[in-house]
């Protein structure tokens, strides 16, 4: 359980922070960043739920996957250790990817085929489920430059990849299963 009595620590003013270890680190610290995105992608989430309230299933999952996004800002913000015991450290799991990879087939299969790259837009919904994704996808390179010098589990680096994915899907289904996508058209607007 978390608790959390006092909001500010005035550990920050001279630009640290802690990690989840207690470890003090710069505040541009890469595992910062990286856990940082994640925070950005569970704040647009936030914002683009107010537009799927009438959407129950995508609602849900959306709801579900904001508290992903805390085990995984939580698994990002603990730098692994060797022979860590896995029970008492909160990662990110295969399980939570296999689940995301089933929610893109099953919002997948209503889609209407792409016949061209989609622009951010169309309903409300979509157009904050395009703006979560990209900031995911900031996340994901964030995260990535992370293990490249630094561990960071698998899982968490498959976890950012496919929920962009999901967003993707989910802002076409938000469009009337692709019915409302703004298609890209080529070269249409040169002069």
């Amino acid at each position: 359980m978390v608790v959390l009595n006092r909001i500010y620590t005035r550990t920050g003013d001279s630009g640290a922070t802690r990690l989840a270890n207690g470890a003090e680190v710069s505040k541009t610290d890469p595992r910062v960043e990286a856990y940082g995105g994640v925070d950005e992608t569970n704040a647009c989430l936030g914002l683009a739920r107010l537009h799927t309230v009438e959407d129950p299933l995508l609602h849900a999952m959306l709801g579900r996957i904001q508290n992903d996004l805390f085990d995984l800002g939580a698994d990002l913000a603990t730098p692994p250790t060797p022979g860590e015991d896995i029970s008492k450290v909160l990662r990110v799991t295969e399980g939570q990817v296999d689940r995301l990879e089933r929610e893109i087939d099953e919002i997948n299969q209503d889609l209407a085929p792409l016949t061209s790259f989609v622009l951010p837009g169309g309903t409300a919904a979509a157009a904050a489920l395009h703006q979560a994704r990209t900031v995911c996808r900031r996340a994901e390179r964030a995260a990535v430059a992370l293990a490249q010098s630094e561990p960071v589990a698998a899982p968490a680096l498959k976890y950012l990849n496919r929920l962009s994915d999901l967003l993707f899907v989910a802002s076409r289904r938000a469009n009337a299963n692709g019915a409302l996508d703004v298609l890209w058209s080529p070269g249409a607007t040169r002069g």
